[in-house]
């Protein structure tokens, strides 16, 4: 059973923690931010810090297989163009048990986490909420 007091504030990823970049990036610059975390997830930001979108392996994955455009091409878009701009969202003060079981029902790994002002606060990773759940 998992500890329903444990708060995602407790185990998240701090924002130096896992790639974000700002609205006006190309989408080369986002793989290269990416490869530095090695999570396979950007979080997308605007000037306000505030949650616009999410890119992530697959979503790069599903659209070189869509887009009839040389890769090349690809990579010179803003990487917002190529993202989800509606991600699921957590805010910090859910429980570990909410968000294992709405990444389990999406099968998703990350799940950014926003405040009341869609403000980015961090990221749960799958890995450390698993840690988490060992520890119990």
């Amino acid at each position: 059973m998992i500890n329903k007091k444990i708060k995602i504030k407790e185990i998240m990823l701090g924002l130096k923690e896992f790639p974000i970049i700002n609205q006006n990036i190309i989408l080369k610059e986002a793989l290269e931010e990416m490869n530095k975390f090695k999570l396979g997830i950007v979080c997308i930001v605007d000037d306000n810090k505030k949650l616009i979108g999410v890119l992530t392996d697959g979503d790069i994955r599903r659209k070189i297989l869509k887009v009839q455009k040389p890769f090349s091409a690809l990579l010179v878009d803003d990487a917002l163009i190529h993202s989800n701009k509606e991600p699921i969202i957590i805010q910090d003060k859910n429980t570990l048990e909410e968000c294992i079981e709405i990444m389990g029902s999406k099968q998703i790994w990350d799940l950014p986490v926003v405040d009341d002002q869609n403000e980015l606060l961090g990221l749960l990773h799958l890995h450390p909420a698993i840690k988490q759940l060992l520890k119990n």
